[in-house]
């Protein structure tokens, strides 16, 4: 990850784009978001359906690294360590939705789902802590 942070760090100092608002990196994450997004419009294909299509896994990848370098943009300028950040947020996530609990469950069942009870859980609990 370090020699990614790095190479990502030469690209915006050779530009002097090294100190861009966060702001713009972030909406530069969304919009690029939207083209990945954009690429499944009106489709509902399975994991292996998008697979088999050369076209759109050629599309997919030029999207996703899009969002990506963005995101790493953002992550660098601001210092952080995303080796870490990626790191601590699986772990937290881990412990949110142990993977005992969602191998338990029946993923069509989304009503009675662990992980939609947990979700909520959570935002009641945020929510509530915004108010005070």
């Amino acid at each position: 990850m370090k020699k990614v942070e790095k190479k990502i760090q030469k690209f915006l100092n050779d530009r002097r784009w090294n100190d861009l608002p966060p702001v713009d990196l972030a909406k530069s994450i969304m919009i690029e978001g939207a083209e990945l997004l954009e690429l499944f419009q009106w489709e509902n294909l399975s994991l292996q359906e998008v697979k088999k299509n050369k076209e759109k896994m050629e599309e997919i990848k030029k999207e996703l690294a899009d969002v990506m370098i963005y995101a790493l943009d953002l992550s660098v300028s601001l210092g952080f360590d995303t080796e870490k950040i990626i790191s601590d947020k699986l772990d937290y996530q881990d412990k949110k939705y142990p993977a005992k609990l969602m191998l338990s469950e029946d993923r069509n069942n989304k009503a009675n789902s662990h992980y939609w009870r947990i979700k909520k859980e959570h935002r009641k609990k945020f929510d509530q802590n915004k108010v005070k």
